[in-house]
């Protein structure tokens, strides 16, 4: 008896099969700690895997689920069909949250399905390591921020940033000039009269750096730069509100101290501002965490207003796109950081971003201090961060699971719910073509 020589296919797993893959169900859980807020997004299927994703820090779960009647049959696989289909639902900042996280988990899914990592999806990989740079709230003195950024940098980081603003000015004897009631500084405005310069966008505080306050501002990053060294780079955020023209001022006089990038000076929708500050300052500016697609980053890009783009995936649309908008930012001579305040969910949907993207610097995290940040999933290697950089993993989808023992030791209290049924969302009905 003659035997047929084996075939490619016998070798095949057949277990999921793609082309019938279907969504049959969104769920989501709502984890939190120190004010912080995240909603897990699962996304079920007919073939008994799922996807998970995450909304960005703080926005609403709506925005996730309103999306469910429009993915309910759809096929994960086709990626950049659903995409298309939802983005119109995101915008920028944080009401792109539902869009990113559902794109986080059809990119788990449909790794998993093909049996390849998320990465793969997007080209293949251009590191098997990811480089993080360590976020640093504000301390009381620039020695006690040196020591926290050293501590950091003996851990394996070996990129930093760290806030350095008006905050530690707000009361300082003429280190600020203001109009009264726009800051909250003893001035004996009656508190119905405080104004919240948190929702002041900064062309419209009319705060003001004296000589004073800028020298105090350089006397705290000269402190930390002498307690860290200068070969360490170093990246600032948190300024404050105030104008371009003191925004301007400032940054020249941090230029001594050889900082990585100034981030968010003015908000990003200002492309002149931006265009004076990086035609203007010899310290690379930074900007993006709030900008949703690639059409968001392009004005920027256009008019070389940036040296950093710094999309926060969890905003600017997912992996894909954003592995775009890093792609386009190449094309003109410009890298990119990622932005990122999450759990190792959304963190490992960045990873195989990041993995993905040739000009990319480096990933943000702010959790260094959270002993039970990595044990939200398993299946890759612990530490998550090992000396600074994470492994890009090579587990089909983003390469975890979930850990749901932990998701539920860290439910909200106002919003306990750990996946539980979300049938009120299936037949939403709603006329959503955009053209005629």
């Amino acid at each position: 008896m003659q035997h047929e020589e084996p075939r490619p296919e016998d070798h095949i797993r057949t277990a999921a099969r793609p082309s019938d893959l279907r969504i049959t169900d969104l769920r989501t859980a709502t984890v939190g700690w120190n004010g912080w807020r995240f909603t897990i997004i699962r996304i079920d299927t007919n073939q008994g895997i799922c996807g998970y994703g995450e909304v960005r820090d703080g926005a609403s779960k709506t925005y996730a689920l309103l999306l469910k009647s429009r993915l309910l049959g759809e096929n994960p696989c086709n990626i950049d069909k659903i995409f298309r289909k939802i983005k119109q639902f995101g915008h920028h900042a944080r009401q792109a949250g539902g869009v990113c996280g559902v794109e986080m988990a059809i990119m788990d899914l449909a790794g998993k399905a093909y049996g390849v990592p998320a990465y793969m999806l997007c080209g293949g990989k251009f590191r098997d390591t990811i480089r993080m740079y360590c976020d640093t709230p504000n301390e009381p003195t620039g020695e006690a921020m040196g020591r926290k950024l050293k501590e950091r940098r003996e851990r394996g980081f070996t990129m930093l940033k760290m806030d350095v603003g008006i905050q530690p000015l707000i009361g300082v004897k003429d280190a600020l000039s203001y109009p009264a009631g726009m800051l909250h500084a003893g001035d004996g405005t009656p508190l119905e009269r405080m104004l919240d310069i948190r929702n002041i966008q900064h062309p419209f505080t009319h705060v003001r750096l004296t000589e004073k306050g800028i020298r105090l501002i350089c006397e705290y990053v000269e402190q930390a730069r002498a307690v860290v060294g200068h070969e360490v780079p170093i990246a600032a955020d948190h300024f404050g509100h105030i104008g371009i023209d003191d925004c301007l001022r400032l940054g020249a006089a941090l230029e001594p101290y050889d900082l990585a990038w100034l981030e968010d000076l003015v908000p990003w929708q200002y492309t002149e501002q931006w265009k004076q500050l990086a035609q203007t300052l010899r310290t690379p500016v930074c900007t993006g965490e709030d900008i949703y697609l690639k059409e968001g980053f392009m004005p920027l890009l256009q008019e070389r207003a940036v040296d950093i783009i710094h999309p926060d995936l969890a905003s600017s649309g997912g992996i894909v796109e954003t592995k775009k908008i890093g792609d386009l930012a190449q094309e003109h001579g410009i890298s990119m950081a990622l932005h990122m305040a999450g759990t190792p969910i959304s963190t490992m949907a960045r990873v195989h971003c990041a993995a993905a993207t040739e000009n990319f610097i480096a990933l943000e995290h702010h959790f260094s201090e959270i002993p039970f940040w990595d044990d939200f999933i398993s299946g890759v290697p612990k530490p998550i961060i090992q000396q600074g950089y994470i492994p890009v993993p090579e587990a089909p989808g983003l390469g975890f699971e979930l850990n749901e023992a932990t998701v539920r030791a860290h439910l909200i209290d106002a919003d306990p719910g750990f996946f539980e049924p979300t049938s009120t969302w299936d037949t939403e009905q709603s006329w959503d073509r955009l053209w005629s």
